[in-house]
């Protein structure tokens, strides 16, 4: 195991809270939940350094200026920003020299809590600026005093709350890079392009000659734009498809693959089973016409 440090210069205002909380062991196995959360009005000499901490943190600036140093790098912070951070690895994060700095905080973990980070940062790391500044700090006062007055519901409430908070944290952080608006005509035109030919056989090299673009560089922008490969995507739209002749027909499973763009059966069920958890059988059983009701 890892060593843990922490070396810190506690200098906030007296009305500043720092609440510690124990977790119940049904928090821990199936919720979000909070490790510990506050509000701090802070001055020079205030800083956090940290390392290998089993932790997430989130923090909010309300007002003044903060420095991050994370990955290697430095980030200034301003007011209605938010960093995102895995407590593992080195961070610093101070308040701005000649600056008072009052932010929100909010160290939390879960089951799932590594794959939302991940997700976060898939395409880099970067702070966040919060366009509903009401939405974020009103949802981490309300977790701060959840978590203080706890009762038999708050750590359940406190779990979708975060899960709210991460929700818009990496809407932000993407739609700060990207928005639909700004897609290319080109790959809105591949999106068509692959609506229309999907269940053919995939060519990533036919589907860029179609639409005039290099592979390599039709690769990067739709996976940039859309979020997943062209060659998903397609498995995607076949899955779908799939899944209407299950429900909708009497085709027996081999027609199906073949109908689907798939000529090996024993593909199709392995496909189809990896990405819905049943064979295509069971999922016609479960969801065929037949045993439906509405």
């Amino acid at each position: 195991m890892k060593e843990y440090l922490e070396r810190a210069s506690y200098t906030w205002s007296e009305d500043s809270i720092r609440f510690i909380n124990t977790p119940s062991q049904k928090a821990r196995s199936k919720f979000f939940y909070v490790q510990e959360v506050g509000y701090f009005k802070t001055k020079p000499p205030y800083f956090t350094e940290r390392q290998n901490l089993n932790s997430y943190l989130i923090v909010y600036t309300i007002s003044g200026r903060g420095v991050l140093k994370y990955n290697g790098r430095k980030y200034p912070i301003y007011p209605g920003q938010a960093f995102y951070i895995h407590c593992i690895p080195w961070h610093y994060y101070a308040c701005m020299e000649g600056e008072e700095w009052e932010i929100l905080w909010l160290h939390f973990n879960g089951n799932t809590a590594r794959g939302y980070y991940e997700e976060f940062i898939q395409n880099g790391f970067r702070q966040v600026r919060l366009r509903d500044s009401f939405f974020i700090e009103s949802t981490m006062r309300r977790i701060l005093s959840l978590t203080v007055k706890k009762d038999i519901h708050s750590e359940l409430i406190c779990s979708n709350l975060i899960v709210n908070l991460l929700t818009e944290l990496m809407i932000q952080s993407s739609s700060d890079k990207l928005s639909l608006a700004a897609m290319p005509d080109s790959i809105k035109a591949v999106l068509k392009d692959l609506e229309n030919h999907f269940l053919e056989p995939f060519s990533l090299d036919e589907t860029a000659g179609r639409t005039g673009l290099s592979k390599y560089h039709l690769s990067r922008e739709f996976r940039k734009y859309v979020g997943t490969t062209m060659n998903e995507y397609v498995i995607t739209m076949r899955l779908n498809y799939a899944k209407e002749l299950l429900r909708y027909s009497n085709e027996p499973v081999g027609e199906i693959a073949f109908a689907c763009g798939m000529n090996h059966v024993s593909h199709f069920i392995n496909l189809f089973k990896e990405r819905e958890g049943t064979t295509p059988l069971q999922y016609r059983k479960e969801w065929g016409s037949e045993g439906q009701t509405m």
